[in-house]
């Protein structure tokens, strides 16, 4: 199934940057495997707190990104 991974990558990739949140010590996205849960669907990580998030849109990683990394908040309803 395509999930449309590569587009929601570089999406995300791109909106970090253009919010000045890239950088030494900022956030850092970058492709990774299934990280061994192939099954669950696109994910991502947020590091060093591991918190494991699902997503299926534009809108989803604008909360993720929003939320967590700007405001500290957990999405819960995206939690993996």
């Amino acid at each position: 199934m395509d999930y449309d991974a590569e587009n929601i990558f570089l999406y995300m990739k791109k909106r970090i940057k253009a919010m000045g949140l890239n950088g030494h010590n900022m956030n850092r996205i970058n492709r990774a495997g299934c990280l061994d849960r192939c099954k669950d669907g696109p994910l991502l990580v947020i590091y060093p707190e591991a918190v494991w998030y699902k997503y299926i849109d534009h809108t989803d990683i604008d909360e993720i990104i929003d939320q967590h990394l700007v405001k500290g908040t957990i999405v819960k309803r995206l939690l993996a």
